[in-house]
């Protein structure tokens, strides 16, 4: 997400407050917060194994 590194140079680079950030974005200021300490760039979310409608079927289709 382009968002996280442009958050990132604001705050380390140019050291802009998190309430400009906040004021720039429209994100909290928590979330801002969060993104600063992690160490990851990018967000990673955990989607779950679903089963397809279609497994039942997979080995005649």
């Amino acid at each position: 997400m382009a968002l996280l590194s442009v958050i990132r140079r604001w705050h380390f680079r140019q050291q802009v407050p998190i309430r400009e950030i906040e004021r720039r974005t429209g994100l909290s200021r928590n979330t801002i917060r969060k993104y600063l300490r992690a160490d990851t760039v990018e967000p990673q979310f955990k989607v779950p194994e679903r089963p397809s409608k279609l497994d039942p079927y997979a080995e005649k289709l």
